[in-house]
């Protein structure tokens, strides 16, 4: 049995911080009255980046936050250096330069009312030391000195590695890189091999712990990767609405509707709800509905040792069905979570057959059947939510590409094209089809190495992200012809890890969410382009796309554990590409 994403940190055994749980008994209103947005009577701040010679910065990250309210608006300096951050923020603000290879510039401004305006140039300071240089890059740099095994067929390559060990967490950030002896590195390697389904690999298990402690060693790394501007960040804007007390809010979604955004949070075993337009953010707990802690693998009989969540149900990925209600994937308590947005309630959970541990990803399809994975028996699910019937699939025998038996049946996508569902393997390296009628099953090698989330464009075409090398597919499914995209690398063989992507409804762009290098990614098919977005947080780590109506393309941040991401709190991220065009 595999249980993933464990609430200790995998690899220094750190303990998230404690929740209080009377604090998340009741739905909690974070209010946030200030509307982060862009309106047509905004405040600006307004001003040029230059280095000391005097010469232009561009693509630097130019943020405003309002700390009170949790909520942070960026913009992104063009060819010339120069920004523009139109804000309805007022009041004491914090403004935050940051450009790469350069020392941050920061300081509290006072913006009086929304029409205000504030003149502000910078001359930045270039970063000089190596340990610096270091301390700014992300993880994907340090991870890359990790010595890996060379060879194609040995254990530990860096793209088996990326597969391995980066499915729910970065490698290579301070809260990870730290230094240990192997024998340290080796207890917490062989409780993820565990949890991979590897039990008693003991030389592997020794030989992981190794390659960490060599790598790992507290110098600074060497690399200095190249990061190229795009026109298009000088029209792009970045909204982050902090979600307070968070553990790993996993997915969002934008509601069809009510425009909100609903976003389970997997460790603190609920529903945050965001209104954009008032910033506001309000948490739903999922109840009891007797569920013990650690969910389906207390009742299983776990040992403590491989459960060591503190939830009953681990809400994970939801979608929206025909009746306006949100299924939900609960992850910890084998069911299907009912969440009723007009009532803002979660109703009675519907349980999976035989307790099938561990559902993750779920799609809905044109006649309003929910369809998901379930990782802890290697089936997808089929949910009529009329009569809440359920029935499992079996897949074909696992065949691992991992050390780990384990195949991890991951994402599920619903063709537009005839409505037949799609899934990945992520350590089988296959993707499969089934027949929405008949359920017959059939698979094929994935183009890509290490096949996470995939999702159809309205034109057919799917997308797939593949994890293991960071790159993405595109299959056309009528003739099966395939393309693969390599993601951008900005240091020699520092490859991105796409995680999961979506395909903008007015712009047929795919978006790809990433996990190790800082960065979200939008990929333009017709001009086959990748356009690469600084994040304005060091150890962004973001796991699915959703889209509000008017472009914004939204994800939440969210390392595990949380407290690896810079400011220590899980936050609802929104780029406008269309900022000032």
């Amino acid at each position: 049995m595999v249980s993933l994403c464990p609430a200790r940190d995998p690899l220094t055994e750190s303990v998230m911080t404690t929740r209080n749980n009377k604090a998340v008994a009741n739905a909690v209103v974070i209010s946030a009255m200030l509307f982060a947005a862009s309106p047509a009577s905004a405040g600006t701040v307004s001003g040029k980046l230059t280095s000391a010679d005097g010469d232009a910065i561009a693509g630097a990250i130019i943020r405003l936050t309002d700390v009170q309210a949790g909520i942070s608006e960026s913009v992104y300096s063009d060819a010339r250096g120069e920004y523009v951050l139109e804000t309805d923020l007022q009041g004491e603000l914090r403004l935050r330069f940051r450009a790469h290879y350069f020392a941050d510039h920061e300081e509290q401004i006072v913006l009086p009312d929304a029409a205000a305006s504030l003149g502000k140039d910078v001359r930045m300071t270039a970063l000089d030391a190596d340990r610096e240089v270091s301390e700014s890059l992300a993880a994907s740099y340090h991870f890359n000195e990790l010595p890996f095994d060379i060879g194609e067929d040995e254990p530990f390559t860096r793209d088996k590695f990326q597969l391995e060990c980066l499915s729910c967490h970065q490698l290579g950030n301070p809260f990870t890189r730290t230094v240990r002896p192997a024998e340290s590195w080796q207890q917490s390697v062989q409780r993820m091999h565990a949890y991979m389904g590897a039990m008693d690999i003991t030389e592997k298990d020794r030989r992981r712990a190794e390659i960490f402690a060599e790598g790992f060693d507290g110098k600074p790394t060497e690399m200095r990767p190249d990061f190229p501007f795009d026109d298009a960040l000088a029209h792009t804007k970045v909204y982050e609405y902090q979600l307070p007390s968070s553990g790993v809010p996993h997915d969002a979604y934008v509601h069809s509707e009510n425009g909100l955004v609903y976003t389970v949070d997997q460790f603190a075993d609920g529903m945050y709800v965001t209104n954009l337009e008032k910033g506001e953010t309000e948490f739903v707990p999922h109840p009891e509905q007797g569920m013990p802690l650690g969910g389906i693998f207390t009742v299983l009989g776990v040992p403590p040792a491989m459960n060591k969540v503190n939830v009953r149900h681990g809400p994970h990925s939801l979608a929206e069905g025909h009746d306006g209600k949100l299924y939900v994937t609960n992850s910890y308590s084998a069911s299907i979570g009912v969440f009723n947005p007009e009532t803002n309630e979660w109703e009675q959970k519907i349980p999976l057959p035989g307790n099938a541990p561990y559902p993750h990803t779920i799609r809905v399809d044109s006649e309003g059947i929910l369809w998901f994975s379930v990782v802890g028996t290697e089936q997808i699910g089929r949910l009529d939510p009329k009569s809440q019937e359920v029935t499992l699939i079996d897949l074909p025998e696992p065949r691992p590409v991992a050390i780990t038996p384990a195949v991890l049946t991951y994402g599920v996508a619903v063709s537009t094209l005839d409505g037949s569902i799609w899934y990945s393997r992520l350590w089988g390296n296959r993707i499969g089809r089934i027949d929405p009628d008949t359920l017959e099953v059939t698979e094929i090698e994935s183009p890509v190495f290490g096949p996470r989330r995939l999702r159809f464009a309205e034109d057919g075409i799917l997308w797939q992200t593949g994890y293991g090398h960071g790159e993405i597919a595109r299959i056309d499914t009528k003739t099966m012809d395939m393309k693969v995209y390599e993601m951008p690398e900005f240091a020699p063989d520092a490859r991105p890890g796409p995680y999961s992507l979506n395909i903008a409804p007015k712009t047929g762009d795919v978006w790809v969410n990433e996990t190790m290098t800082d960065h979200i990614y939008r990929f333009d098919p017709e001009q086959e382009r990748f356009i690469a977005y600084p994040a304005p947080l060091r150890g962004t780590y973001t796991r699915d796309v959703t889209f509000t109506a008017g472009g914004w393309a939204c994800m939440t941040n969210n390392p595990i554990p949380v407290q690896a991401l810079e400011e220590f709190t899980g936050v609802l991220m929104c780029l406008d590409p269309n900022y000032r065009k």
